[in-house]
């Protein structure tokens, strides 16, 4: 994954593995935080992300042209700023990825799912607060 330097602005090849570990910039050394924003995931990005992560995924399945998705995606962010370096959010555009959705069973959107260890710790349809998701993370967490 391409991610710019906060400081210089270069990008920087991240592999997935590393996503919620803290680094430094190839070119300027400075430091590069752990992935804080949701990442929009293709069916290819999705499956190389769950492979190689070892923290919960939170996947919020949404459409552009859902309401309550839109109104989701705000505290989707703040899920994803507050529990970077312990988790991962993912975000299944499910017009683009109708596969994707049909797999995991979605059927109403917005739709979220916890995963640890590639597998379901968690789903639940409709729209919930950043706190509700926070919990749902930190019980995949304590799973071994």
């Amino acid at each position: 994954m391409i991610r710019a330097c906060p400081a210089c602005g270069k990008a920087n090849r991240i592999p997935f593995r590393h996503l919620t570990d803290s680094g430094r910039c190839g070119a300027c050394k400075a430091a590069l935080p752990p992935q804080d924003a949701p990442i929009d995931a293709d069916p290819d990005t999705f499956a190389a992300i769950v492979a190689a992560t070892h923290v919960p995924i939170l996947v919020d399945f949404w459409a552009g042209w859902c309401a309550p998705c839109k109104a989701a995606a705000p505290e989707v962010k703040k899920v994803a700023a507050q529990a970077a370096g312990r988790a991962l959010v993912l975000k299944v555009d499910t017009d683009a990825h109708p596969a994707l959705a049909s797999r995991f069973g979605v059927s109403g959107i917005p739709n979220f799912l916890v995963l640890r260890h590639g597998r379901i710790v968690s789903q639940q349809a409709g729209l919930v607060p950043a706190a509700q998701m926070l919990r749902w993370i930190e019980a995949a967490a304590a799973i071994p």
